[in-house]
């Protein structure tokens, strides 16, 4: 039984991201690993340990033992680094949401510069003739999309909403989310409590966030059915803070929206965005893919069309277009655009928005880019067009499939956007060291200040 019990103990600190000072350790940081944690080696072993910054001195406890490197958590920092901050959120280091609020927010930036600059040198052997400079935005409230993981804990007799603790799957015990839009970070107490006041408060399990230019939608994914009392509760919450409320009962098929009932005519498209420079409005559901930093979004669509250097007679490709975000502003300066994307009710949106902005030179297409050899089926034969300029907007995965086909095609520019720096990467090195490209400029993008993600954008041009 003791053991048992300890056990039981061991098992509940590691989950709740608690350290213990007696099994603590000294380690001087001699660099920042590519997921931002400080790297020491002990006896010649590395460890990554979460919260410690390059030049510091700390105290750490071990979190995970593994054959090649060990893990481990910041107890105590004996000497700190000049380029630590004082966290800007009270959860700071129990939620998962963020992990870099510790460090200057110009560190951040150089630091997810340098690893695209590493991944670019040793994945894709490939070396950039100019360095853009960091494009960066808001540091605070900046995010727009989200899900939120919903839990009601008996012992704790409430409800918690937000994002899951770090390194833990439980939801993080959150009063408010300063990187969250206002409209939501500083409304997770009223959520709790309109939660807790529902008859089925065990059976919601997530709210999907998105917010747009003029409203807040919130999509409640619930198991069992909402009686009618939690109805009138859920539309009064909506009303009280102008939110667009949707349920979902099954899977994304099922969202159906509950107030206001006037937006219903909107066939889901009830939120947008708008890009003022282009004369562009976006309409989007909630359940749809936008990119989470409004400002940097537009700062991006900007900067692709300089590098393109658009011109009225091009003929343009946007490959992983989405809703149009990228496509329509640049319809407005090309004779033609073409946009192919992978998700259907998404490619629906792009010929909806390119109608809704009087926009009759862009064509869309339904294709699965990861198989380019299906292309003629979606009525798109890529080896009979032509291109002058392309953009490549893909998930994290990447665009390999479409890199030799898209070559054989010679456009003179390829714009490259990523979320991912090792497939960037990968993809740059098959597009200079296979198919006569230069990368001629390459930068990074603070689209999740606080976090270690890292988004950047190449140019590539035709030697």
């Amino acid at each position: 039984m003791a053991r048992k019990q300890r056990r039981s103990r061991r098992r509940s600190s590691n989950q709740s991201g608690r350290i213990d000072l007696k099994q603590s350790a000294y380690a001087t940081i001699e660099s920042l690993s590519h997921d931002a944690r400080g790297v020491a080696h002990i006896n010649g072993k590395a460890v990554f340990i979460d919260g410690a910054l390059p030049g510091e001195e700390v105290l750490f406890s071990y979190l995970k033992r593994r054959g090649n490197y060990d893990e481990g958590g910041t107890a105590h920092v004996i000497k700190a680094s000049t380029e630590r901050v004082m966290p800007g959120c009270a959860h700071f280091g129990v939620c998962g949401g963020c992990s870099l609020q510790h460090m200057a927010a110009e560190t951040q930036i150089h630091a997810k510069q340098q690893v695209l600059l590493d991944n670019l040198k040793h994945i894709g052997n490939v070396k950039t003739e100019q360095l853009l400079p960091p494009m960066t935005g808001p540091l605070w409230g900046y995010r727009r999309k989200a899900r939120l993981g919903v839990k009601y804990v008996i012992k704790k007799e409430k409800v918690l909403v937000g994002f899951r603790e770090k390194c833990s799957p439980y939801v993080a015990d959150l009063e408010r989310c300063e990187v969250l839009h206002p409209s939501v970070g500083e409304q997770l107490n009223a959520l709790k409590q309109l939660v807790g006041d529902l008859s089925i408060y065990m059976k919601i399990p997530q709210i999907e966030i998105a917010v747009g230019d003029d409203g807040t939608a919130m999509v409640f994914r619930h198991l069992d059915p909402f009686i009618d009392s939690d109805i009138v509760k859920l539309r009064s919450y909506a009303q009280q803070h102008n939110i667009l409320l949707y349920l979902q009962p099954k899977g994304p098929d099922t969202v159906h929206l509950l107030w206001p009932e006037e937006a219903k005519e909107s066939s889901g498209t009830a939120l947008c965005y708008r890009l003022p420079a282009h004369n562009i409005e976006c309409h989007f559901g909630p359940m749809n893919f936008v990119q989470v930093n409004a400002e940097i979004n537009r700062k991006m669509i900007d900067r692709v069309i300089e590098m393109l250097d658009l011109q009225p007679e091009d003929r343009v490709m946007d490959l992983f277009c989405g809703l149009g975000n990228f496509t329509l502003p640049m319809a407005r300066r090309v004779a033609s655009i073409v946009g192919i994307e992978g998700d259907e009710p998404l490619v629906e949106l792009a010929r909806h928005n390119a109608k809704l902005n009087g926009i009759d030179n862009a064509q869309f297409y339904a294709a699965d880019l990861s198989k380019p050899e299906l292309l003629s089926q979606a009525g798109f034969v890529l080896e009979d067009k032509r291109f002058d300029k392309v953009l490549l907007d893909p998930a994290r995965a990447g665009a390999l499939e479409m890199i030799t086909p898209l070559a054989k095609l010679a456009p003179r520019r390829i714009a490259y956007v990523s979320c991912n720096p090792a497939t960037l990467a990968r993809d740059a090195d098959e597009l200079v060291n296979k198919h006569g490209y230069r990368m001629t400029h390459v930068g990074v993008m603070d689209m999740f200040p606080h976090t270690s993600h890292v988004e950047a954008m190449a140019l590539f041009e035709r030697e």
